[in-house]
């Protein structure tokens, strides 16, 4: 079963079902504390010029946010996702915050991800946190302070996918967006912004029943056109604040309504980071 629900969805799957999985904590590099979301807002005063060709025209690459890093030589993104209010048509209120921190080496075909939750999820109070790391073709994941590789029976696809984890299939993306003019600098880099409407909001985590909606409330999209100095373009922010009613979210069982903020932000383009084997495997 737990197999199965790493193949439905790799990160809220796992965090929203897989109760069982905290890890002990019994590490060398442990897994960071939740940050605070209005702690990621660091774009600098903004200035007004067009964006260089080809980015001066609209986007359509970028339904899934983290499209074209495999490219670069190395990075390190922060996924968030939190939900704040009640099962839908009732009282009872329900919360969940996660987070998800990805680093990835091109030359050594090496990533590493760090997932760590908590709130109320389908009722009880869950806290989980798992690190998975692949390094060519073979991938590890530490959990409830075992580690699990390819040579742990059973164990080998729940590493892989952990392992293989994406910010798109999390946070989706979006699939047309018009450049503004203005420019800031992000997490380091100098980039441009771009508008979007809720017609090109691609959130494949979030289905609606019995009448439900989503209201896209507000967002942002920062994208980097020369993100490493060759030409290459990436999104380096994307924040999405929904209202939704009558939703299902990665797969819960139970319908609910209240907020979702979404958040992604790139950090290091370009910067290969060390990658090794994780720490009790």
């Amino acid at each position: 079963m737990r197999n199965t629900l790493l193949k439905l969805w790799i990160i809220l799957a796992a965090l929203i079902i897989l109760a069982a999985s905290a890890c002990d904590g019994r590490r060398d590099d442990p897994i960071p504390t939740l940050a605070s979301l209005n702690d990621l807002a660091t774009s600098l005063p903004l200035t007004q010029n067009p964006p260089p060709t080809p980015f001066d025209r609209p986007q359509t690459a970028f339904a899934q946010i983290d499209a074209g890093l495999t490219r670069l030589d190395g990075w390190r993104y922060v996924v968030q996702l939190a939900f704040d209010g009640t099962f839908a048509r009732t009282p009872r209120q329900t919360q969940a915050r996660t987070q998800a921190e990805v680093w990835y080496n091109q030359l050594a075909s090496a990533r590493r991800v760090v997932v760590d939750s908590e709130g109320e999820l389908i009722g009880q109070t869950e806290n989980i946190q798992y690190e998975a790391v692949r390094l060519g073709p073979d991938a590890f994941l530490i959990r409830d302070g075992v580690c699990l590789s390819a040579g742990t029976q059973g164990a080998s696809q729940d590493a892989a996918l952990a392992a293989d984890l994406r910010a798109g299939d999390l946070v989706g993306g979006v699939s047309l967006a018009e450049p503004t003019g203005r420019s800031a600098v992000i997490n380091g880099a100098t980039v441009w912004q771009y508008n979007f409407s809720s017609e090109a909001l691609v959130v494949p985590s979030i289905r609606t029943v019995e009448g439900g909606y989503v209201v896209f409330d507000s967002g942002e999209l920062w994208i980097a056109p020369n993100i490493d100095g060759s030409g290459r373009g990436a999104v380096v922010r994307f924040y999405v604040n929904l209202t939704v009613e009558n939703a299902i979210i990665f797969d819960r069982q139970l319908p609910v309504s209240g907020t979702v903020v979404l958040r992604y932000d790139l950090y290091d383009a370009g910067t290969a980071v060390n990658i090794s084997v994780p720490f009790g495997c």
